[in-house]
């Protein structure tokens, strides 16, 4: 049996040639990287998943939901940086925390809404553990963004839109502001909202794979 050192040094080795998959699958963004370099991602998923951790795969979380790729995790910050700092940010399906651990170390402020209790104060839990004093989570239907802390500079989106980006989301980006959505049912598509005074601009990037957003509380 492993003491608890040796454990510790193995998972560390493993989050960092994940980190360095990523960058050979084309994520160039350092400071990315370096925020998934920092976040233990085995405490966000179920202890008999905890081996799995660090591979580059999305894992079940109940509640018919998952813990994102970290691919994708990396590759939606990415695009949301480029060029520019995340700020104050919006996290509409906080699931069980990690996206928005990963966040903390890229946002000024992150606010994570999440509509499932149970996969809410699995994330409290979670973050609880990493004290990252950046970060609020809020129990609320993530379609409707949430208006009492807008306006935000980024929004991120974990779950797709079939009907196209809410335009609640759009109406709580704040000028010069961005959002990534996923957008469509059996082919979904990350859509890229950039805010221009009262214009908004959409581009269509890659195609993906996330759980519907849905609307309501459970």
């Amino acid at each position: 049996m492993r003491s608890p050192n040796a454990t510790a040094a193995l998972r560390t080795r493993a989050r960092a040639r994940m980190v360095e998959r990523l960058r050979q699958h084309g994520i160039k963004d350092e400071k990315v990287l370096a925020a998934l370099n920092l976040v233990p991602r085995h405490l966000f998923v179920e202890e008999a998943l905890a081996s799995r951790a660090y591979e580059d795969t999305a894992l079940p979380l109940g509640y018919q939901q998952t813990i994102s790729q970290p691919f994708i995790v990396a590759r939606m910050a990415e695009i949301l940086r480029s060029g520019r700092e995340l700020g104050k940010t919006l996290e509409v399906g906080a699931g069980c925390g990690y996206q928005a651990a990963v966040l903390s170390h890229l946002c000024s402020d992150v606010y994570a809404v999440e509509r499932i209790r149970g996969l809410l104060d699995r994330a409290r839990e979670n973050l609880r553990q990493l004290r990252l004093p950046n970060v609020r989570l809020k129990y609320t239907d993530g379609m409707l963004g949430l208006p009492e802390a807008a306006p935000f500079d980024t929004i991120i989106v974990a779950a797709a839109s079939a009907d196209g980006v809410p335009q609640a989301l759009k109406d709580q980006l704040a000028p010069g502001g961005r959002a990534l959505v996923p957008v469509g049912d059996r082919q979904q598509s990350l859509i890229l909202v950039e805010r221009q005074g009262g214009v908004f601009k959409e581009t269509r990037l890659d195609a993906v794979r996330f759980v519907p957003l849905l609307a309501g509380t459970e």
